[in-house]
């Protein structure tokens, strides 16, 4: 038995996340639809990380395992010609070592880290070229401000105040590694960087984030945001519209053919 893994990147647009689900319109629907075309026999996947509606990944990663011998190129060009156009693998790897030994590699339980893009459009009118795309907020943003709110948000925290109702994930605590915030022109990107993420958590920093920014609250709000650990408190749940899985980091002992850069080239 092999394990392969894959990376695929897709425009969430047109489906209902990444996890499989009965009216077969998800990201991990097409794949596994797919991977069974090419392979003719059905092949389970396991993923880094689910995505929801609307959101993008760069570099999604998957894994499973087969007794088929096919040559990566095979796997990449063959799954690539059942896909739809809006999701496509980058590459593929047979990963050395045995499936059964505990220690083997996994997509989701060997990620040391997770990072994602959200990329918001500052404007005062809303670009139609940009729909799905990014975000969208119309008053000016102003990027010291949501800099210096993040500073509390780094390291080991509790992030209940940035959980989504229906998040099952076991704990809320994370270790936030890195949130860098920058403007390109008429585009504001937040990139974060943790060990995992809640559900949504990203969308309510981001949501937070742009209440600060916008003046609306001051920097300090965050930490007491974090501190409280009352979803209540915190500003709504942004658009999943900008959202992008951008990057998972993994030990370089598995040589996984991962993207040498995390950033958004249509950008």
């Amino acid at each position: 038995m092999k394990r392969i893994a894959i990376g695929v990147q897709y425009d969430g647009s047109a489906w209902h996340g990444y996890q499989k689900q009965q009216d077969g319109q998800t990201v991990q629907d097409q794949l596994e639809l797919a991977l069974e075309k090419f392979a003719r026999v059905l092949l389970a996947t396991t993923c880094a990380g689910r995505t929801d509606t609307g959101v993008h990944a760069l570099e999604q990663v998957v894994h499973f395992d087969t007794d088929l011998s096919r040559d990566t190129h095979s796997w990449v060009r063959g799954v690539n010609a059942f896909l739809p156009p809006s999701i496509a693998l980058r590459w593929a790897k047979e990963v050395e070592g045995d499936p059964s030994v505990d220690n083997f590699f996994h997509a989701r339980f060997s990620a040391r880290a997770r990072t994602y893009h959200y990329v918001l459009y500052n404007n005062p009118t809303r670009s139609p070229l940009l729909e799905g795309r990014a975000g969208f907020y119309f008053r000016p943003l102003d990027i010291a401000l949501m800099r210096q709110a993040v500073a509390p948000l780094i390291g080991w925290h509790d992030f209940t105040a940035f959980r989504a109702a229906q998040c099952q994930a076991k704990s809320p605590v994370k270790l936030m590694h890195e949130i860098k915030i920058e403007r390109r022109g008429e585009l504001v990107v937040f990139t974060i960087t943790a060990n995992a993420f809640l559900h949504h958590m990203v969308r309510n920093l981001v949501g937070s984030l742009v209440y600060i920014g916008s003046g609306r609250q001051p920097p300090q709000w965050l930490g007491q945001l974090l501190e409280a650990r009352d979803r209540h408190e915190a500003a709504p749940t942004f658009m999943p519209d900008g959202l992008y899985l951008a990057k998972i980091d993994y030990d370089p002992k598995w040589q996984l053919p991962l993207e040498t850069s995390s950033a958004l080239p249509w950008f």
